[in-house]
């Protein structure tokens, strides 16, 4: 059975707890995880079920969860995202009756909590299916050690009969080792009026969400329940040490999926992707890695130990040595096939580098091009730099491209060969085939096939003593 497409799903994301354990000013839920908000990789899976609208529930510190999400999602109204706030916060029934002013009759709601971010699209999928547009269904799990989770309790045929939480649960109840997630999937026009029935009664004095259990059981509405084995999926966070896990566990899973598809990555304990890696065959990664934003790995790519990845294309053949570090940002970075990166270069936004470009220790480039075969081997910044073909770009060589209050380009034009410690005060340009003498500092653009050299006369002075410390008297 699939979820029909007939009943619109909305998510109710429940974002409103302080997290007193984290210890921090930042509310829990913007806590970060694979390098973006927890709660944003719970509105990615409400996405990816295609939901008609994601309401989140927020609280403490409201309006910096809402800036948050809203400048991460752009439009607010273009992607159905919506919040409804809980002031103050009186438990999980009290948070999903904020949100029924946004909730049609016509949906089924998921409710899901914005810490924990790591269940998987294609389980909620089954939630729905086994909720089928007309049953209350209920995300479960075995734990071993079950203290704090509501107790799923059934009836001797198996049917679900309540959720015992566990500050109210007995002797007899605690013993169970099947516990709600805290992921429900209803239709909106049963859950309503079962909110509205809600009370206080409990021993924390709060509204549970959970009773809804007993309501739907009174009206004669079945309570199915899908249980999952992945602990991960339902697993919270609520202090820096969950985090850390959490984080691991995803990190864990990113690596298995990159390695069923043939990656090789040398330890899958250290390795980081905090956006979305893409690899193409025999890519090999080295340890202590990290990809973030968007990066895309070319067929026979190597990436040395303790680089940093973010935003950009790496293609066919190129090899990032050890300790480089690549941040495209919006404007993006391109290595082109059979490259050679590194140790501790750094590539910074707009640097398009082509075919067999080599790129040495301790190297920087920002928003330059380098065509084919070009060269910066040792200690040189190219920065709004258009390098031809097989350029030569000596050590300690600069292109001085501000000028204090404007950017300037400087373009160094095919088989140049510019000599060590040498300044290109931008705009200037190279012409094909000249040199430049190492040392010089070059003003005004130069004829092909010529030898520049400006610099000060070498002097000379025989038998020169430096100046010598006065003894103190």
């Amino acid at each position: 059975m699939t979820h029909s497409p007939s009943r619109p799903i909305d998510v109710v994301v429940m974002a409103a707890g302080k997290g007193t354990r984290m210890k921090s000013a930042l509310p829990k839920v913007l806590h970060a995880l694979a390098g973006k908000p927890m709660v944003q990789h719970v509105i990615d899976t409400a996405r990816s079920l295609q939901a008609r609208r994601t309401i989140v529930i927020t609280g403490h510190g409201a309006e910096q969860v809402e800036q948050a999400l809203t400048s991460a999602q752009g439009q607010v109204q273009v992607q159905g995202l919506k919040f409804a706030r809980q002031m103050p916060q009186l438990g999980t029934g009290h948070a999903v009756q904020q949100a029924v002013p946004l909730l049609d009759d016509d949906g089924v709601v998921v409710i899901l909590s914005g810490d924990v971010p790591l269940t998987r699209t294609d389980t909620l999928q089954a939630l729905l299916d086994v909720c089928a547009g007309q049953q209350l269904a209920l995300l479960t799990i075995d734990f071993d050690d079950p203290t704090g989770y509501g107790r799923i309790v059934r009836s001797p045929s198996g049917q679900v009969h309540a959720i015992v939480e566990h500050k109210d649960a007995n002797a007899t109840q605690r013993a169970i080792r099947e516990v709600y997630s805290g992921i429900m999937a209803v239709p909106a026009k049963l859950l309503k009026p079962w909110l509205a029935r809600l009370d206080n009664q409990n021993a924390q004095q709060e509204f549970y969400l959970t009773d809804v259990v007993k309501f739907a059981e009174a009206d004669g509405v079945p309570v199915v329940a899908h249980k999952i084995d992945d602990a991960t999926q339902v697993a919270g966070v609520n202090s820096p040490a969950q985090l850390a896990e959490l984080e691991r566990a995803y990190q864990q899973r990113q690596a298995q999926a990159l390695m069923a598809e043939g990656v090789r990555i040398i330890d899958p304990a250290r390795f980081d992707v905090r956006g979305e890696l893409t690899c193409a065959q025999d890519v090999q990664i080295d340890v202590n890695c990290i990809f973030e934003g968007r990066v895309q790995l070319g067929q026979g790519v190597k990436v040395g130990a303790n680089c940093v990845l973010a935003n950009c294309v790496i293609e066919a053949g190129a090899v990032i040595h050890p300790f480089t570090h690549i941040d495209g940002e919006k404007l993006g970075v391109t290595v082109g096939e059979g490259a050679l990166i590194g140790p501790f270069a750094r590539l910074r936004p707009g640097a398009q580098l082509g075919a067999e470009v080599h790129i040495g220790n301790f190297v920087e480039v920002k928003n330059s091009t380098m065509a084919k075969g070009a060269k910066a081997n040792h200690l040189a910044y190219l920065g709004d730099a258009t390098v031809g073909e097989r350029v030569n770009y000596g050590a300690g060589s600069i292109t001085a491209n501000y000028d204090g209050a404007n950017k300037h380009r400087t373009v160094i034009e095919a088989d140049v060969h510019i000599g060590s410690n040498c300044v290109l005060v931008a705009p200037v340009t190279i012409g094909a085939g000249g040199t430049v003498g190492g040392g010089s500092t070059i003003t005004k653009s130069t004829a092909p096939g010529a030898l520049s050299v400006a610099r000060g006369k070498q002097v000379s002075i025989a038998n020169w003593h430096r100046p010598q410390k006065q003894a103190k008297g």
